[in-house]
């Protein structure tokens, strides 16, 4: 078998197979074999027709028949011969050899690339640092407090934080626009949640009263045709209520499921929640800044095979998800747009196989099991969560994965250079763009 490979644009490999005669000659006989014993032809019985015969009638086929076991049977001792890892499924096209008995194919594929990791000493990594403080804890049972809010009615004009209830029409150039009417509507004053200047003109209302409010949609309104327009609003104010918020004592804390220790046991319920809430964001911070530095660090050619073959699978995730969260969407959204994630997710999975591997990196079995047992203790039966992952060998494979990675993120940690970056509880969990590492 002659093998011939012409290295093409990024990582693309033309592989020319020309296989021997005599292994094609015996292929070809032992097919004609097959076709022999089983085909039918005036004056003969059934498998009775002379091989020479069916040799003559049946040799195109039976060339044609057997050049897809060839090429299966020699393709991986092809690749193995030339020591290349292809990333994908080839093409095939049949090799014009000239020869009656000879035959060939080339196969066009990409190769996976070579990961060559670099020295990540002088980098620098911050690190975020917070803790959960007596004053996030208040705001935290605060916001509590807000959730579980009550109105009671009230004969006085409304103010900041009171619920509206309202009937409005809104017009743009003096016609009803869609969208801009409806009968009783509930709106607390200062929530914003209408455009500029709806609340504001309320305050100092009394129920029954008739507003009419001159005001503006903002330039970046997400409905176009009324961006920047003037608009008119008559508000009818129905009914005004004042907020009563909940005493934290024994009952407020069984509200939350605290059976035991009242208001004592409630305050050290949320501190251990807000704690654990802070090290899970602290970690997955420190986690995606170490992966941007693996991957500025590591920059490879990412064979597109690879890239589509996982866009595929977000563009299949997002879809089911989609459908698990009861929407009945149509929408068939583009390849394209999971490519980008796709193509970084499989450069970090190429860079940390390469990482592992070459430090040896072993999976924790404590580890391990501190995961399952953290991922658990959600639940209300955790030990039946426990044996899941042990019973269900995909899902365990996924967790395995994971704690790989996070061993992956102390091994980086332990060889760069660290700054503690010091945050309130409040700005690390409300910032959603803490991800960059620095350099």
């Amino acid at each position: 078998m002659q093998v011939s490979v012409e290295s093409r644009e990024g990582l693309e490999r033309r592989m020319t197979v020309e296989l021997p005669a005599e292994m094609v000659r015996g292929a070809l006989e032992k097919r004609l074999k097959e076709i022999a014993r089983s085909v039918k032809m005036d004056g003969f019985r059934p498998g009775k027709v002379p091989l020479s015969i069916v040799r003559q009638r049946y040799t195109g086929q039976a060339r044609q028949e057997i050049f897809g076991d060839l090429v299966q049977s020699t393709y991986f001792e092809a690749l193995e011969k030339e020591k290349l890892r292809p990333a994908g499924e080839p093409t095939i096209e049949p090799l014009q050899t000239g020869s009656t008995d000879g035959l060939g194919y080339v196969a066009v594929f990409e190769v996976m690339p070579e990961v060559e990791l670099k020295d990540i000493s002088e980098k620098v990594v911050e690190r975020p640092l917070a803790e959960v403080t007596d004053a996030d804890l208040e705001a935290m049972i605060e916001k509590l407090r807000k959730q579980r809010t009550t109105w009671n009615e009230v004969e006085r004009e409304a103010q900041i934080g009171d619920q509206l209830i309202i009937d409005f029409k809104g017009f743009v150039e003096d016609r009803e626009f869609e969208g801009g009417s409806a009968d009783g509507v509930p709106l607390v004053l200062g929530s914003s949640a209408m455009i500029p200047g709806f609340e504001e003109r309320l305050m100092g209302a009394k129920s029954g009263e008739n507003r009419t409010l001159e005001l503006q949609f903002p330039e970046e309104y997400r409905a176009k045709h009324l961006a920047g327009k003037d608009a008119k609003f008559d508000v009818k104010v129905n009914r005004i209520s004042e907020p009563i918020l909940p005493d934290v004592d024994e009952e407020f804390a069984k509200a939350f499921g605290v059976t035991e220790g009242g208001v004592v046991g409630l305050r050290q319920e949320i501190r251990s929640n807000m704690e654990r809430e802070l090290q899970e964001k602290i970690r997955n911070i420190l986690k995606e800044r170490v992966m941007n530095l693996l991957l500025e660090a590591n920059p490879i050619i990412v064979p597109k095979a690879l890239i589509k073959q996982e866009a595929k699978l977000l563009q299949k995730q997002t879809r089911q998800n989609l459908a698990q969260n009861g929407s009945n969407s149509r929408i068939d959204l583009p390849l394209n747009l999971f490519e980008p994630s796709a193509e970084r997710r499989v450069s970090l999975g190429l860079i940390l196989s390469e990482l592992i591997r070459v430090n040896d990196i072993k999976l924790d079995d404590n580890r391990m099991h501190a995961k399952i047992t953290q991922f658990a203790q959600a639940y209300e039966d955790p030990q039946e969560v426990i044996d899941y992952y042990l019973k269900e060998k995909k899902e365990l494979a996924a967790l395995e994965n994971v704690v790989l990675e996070d061993q992956v993120v102390d091994w980086v940690i332990e060889r760069v250079k660290v700054e503690d970056q010091v945050r309130s509880f409040d700005e690390l969990m409300n910032d959603s763009s803490s991800g960059e590492a620095a350099e």
